[in-house]
């Protein structure tokens, strides 16, 4: 008898990609993502979109692709009236769009790192989940911070050492807060918050100890103390990261 043919169960399925090297994928999340007919991604306009970018080579002839393009290409105050109002009607229309093609066909949406960290998806997930009519899944990715962290070649925490993970995007005496009542740093959302991120690192004698990890794990990464790292400026997706320097069993020679 011939093969049979599975056709993938309609629905809406977010996949985390990992940190950004290919190989970092889940077994789940390359198989769903090579059988994919129907692919969703976030771009900004003009961009070709990080997680996209990561699938290259990997996606079926054919595949019918969706960018979901976010309405404006500058960061604006998180707090802003404007900046909500916007945001949320790009999630409504883009859950209705999705909520329609998911009720007969598998979408299966990108997201870089993991999808419940700092993720895009989460603000369509709220929405999707609420309707009954639409199956929703979501693979879990290596965030790209535990990427980043390897990257420098040395553990992030030790013994009882406390991990904080923040936002570049944080008002500086709120980083400086922060900064102050952990052991371990993650800042996240560097670009042009970076210089910000160097006050309060300053500020919190800590700067010394930054590193600045570009591109983690993908052919253009670059890792160096955030000390030799010259400008104000770097990709948004770039992470600053602070090691722990807790207890440890002290070496037997």
């Amino acid at each position: 008898m011939p093969n049979s043919v599975v056709t993938p169960a309609a629905g809406v399925v977010c996949v985390g990609l990992g940190p950004g090297d290919p190989e970092l994928m889940s077994v789940k999340a390359d198989r769903l993502v090579r059988g994919a007919r129907h692919v969703a991604f976030f771009r900004k306009k003009g961009r070709p979109g990080k997680a996209r970018q990561l699938v290259d080579g990997l996606l079926a002839p054919g595949t019918a692709e969706y960018p979901m393009e976010y309405p404006m290409t500058t960061e604006m105050p998180v707090d802003s009236p404007d900046y909500v109002a916007q945001l949320a009607a790009f999630y409504d229309d883009w859950c209705a769009r999705l909520e329609t093609l998911a009720r007969t066909e598998q979408v299966v949406v990108l997201c870089e790192g993991d999808p419940f960290l700092y993720g895009s998806f989460m603000h369509l997930y709220t929405r999707l989940r609420e309707r009954a009519a639409v199956r929703l899944e979501v693979v879990p990715g290596i965030p790209g911070m535990v990427g980043c962290w390897h990257a420098t070649g040395e553990p992030i925490t030790w013994g009882d050492d406390v991990l904080s993970v923040m936002t570049g995007t944080l008002p500086e005496d709120e980083l400086v807060r922060r900064m102050q009542s952990a052991e371990a740093l993650v800042v996240m959302k560097v670009g042009r918050n970076l210089p910000r991120i160097r006050r309060a690192l300053e500020r919190t004698g800590r700067l010394d100890a930054a590193w600045l990890v570009q591109n983690g794990t993908t052919a253009q990464q670059q890792v160096a103390r955030l000390t030799e790292v010259e400008g104000d400026a770097c990709p948004y997706f770039a992470i600053v990261l602070v090691h722990g320097q807790g207890r440890r069993p002290e070496a037997a020679w």
